[in-house]
């Protein structure tokens, strides 16, 4: 992969630091998002890019991404295929993983992985992860997923805002869903790579498919969303060409305290799961 031809480098001034950047142009984040897309493809997941500066314009100031406003980042998804092409391997081959659910375990492997499986380049990346579960101190989200979702063009977020004719009383609460074209609510975003010395001014900005356009779709939406979310058929509102499969939906029904069980995990004396005796490794 060619670097040098449609890139320069930049000074930043960051703080009480100056970095130097890379600033590209459109084409450059395209072969990073074929390079990615080669790795986490043969996993079940996507990658979409955005700039740092989509997202801000959408969130509160105290959500912002403390990035250059052309800061290149990737919004993470995985499809319905990650649970047998990524998951089921990662804890076959597992005697002992951290503290954390053993999905967000597997997903933090697979992240690790693509940043190592990247081509050089001069200056070299410097890549922040954040996954979808991460809180700041005070407890918000570290990165809304679902609006960096929309931003990237993975998935249209389908919110109150989006219907005229709103049926609901103001005072009660309506969550927003967001819909991918392709799999209906059946995937999930798994978090953004942040390639902090990398920035695009002129990447075009992309747009979600919206499939569902009358405010009488986006409202069956919400309703099957916000009254019974957990028969999941709000994620067939748009037909998808895959679901999970039986066993996917069984483990992610399992309430998340009982799922290592279900995997024959257990805790050690630090808390942290590995092989239980009874597991049999041939299975």
């Amino acid at each position: 992969m060619k670097w040098e031809r449609r890139a320069y480098n930049i000074s930043v001034k960051m703080a009480d630091s100056v970095e130097t950047c890379r600033c590209v142009e459109p084409g450059i984040v395209s072969e990073l998002q074929g390079s990615l897309s080669g790795f986490f493809s043969q996993y079940g997941f996507e990658c979409y890019p955005f700039k740092v500066s989509w997202y801000n314009k959408k969130v509160d100031s105290s959500y912002h991404l403390a990035y250059h406003d052309d800061t290149v980042a990737f919004c993470i998804v995985s499809t319905p295929q990650m649970f047998d092409k990524a998951f089921k391997p990662f804890i076959a081959n597992v005697t002992k993983i951290g503290i954390r659910d053993p999905i967000d375990e597997c997903v933090a492997s697979y992240f690790k992985q693509a940043k190592e499986s990247l081509p050089a380049c001069d200056p070299p990346h410097d890549i922040d992860i954040i996954y979808d579960y991460e809180l700041h101190p005070n407890k918000k989200p570290k990165l809304l997923v679902q609006t960096a979702g929309h931003v990237s063009g993975a998935a249209y977020y389908y919110q109150r805002c989006d219907i005229q004719e709103d049926p609901w009383p103001k005072e009660k609460r309506i969550f927003g869903i967001s819909m991918h074209p392709k799999y209906g609510g059946w995937f999930a975003f798994r978090g953004a790579l942040i390639f902090k010395k990398l920035q695009c001014p002129t990447l075009p900005e992309s747009e979600p498919a919206r499939i569902l356009t009358t405010d009488a779709e986006i409202i069956d939406l919400l309703e099957k969303l916000n009254n019974n979310w957990q028969d999941n058929a709000y994620r067939d509102v748009i037909p998808p060409i895959e679901r999970y499969s039986e066993e996917q939906q069984v483990y992610f029904n399992t309430a998340p305290k009982d799922r290592a069980k279900l995997l024959g995990l257990e805790k050690d004396s630090e808390g942290k799961l590995q092989l239980a005796e009874s597991r049999d490794m041939g299975q």
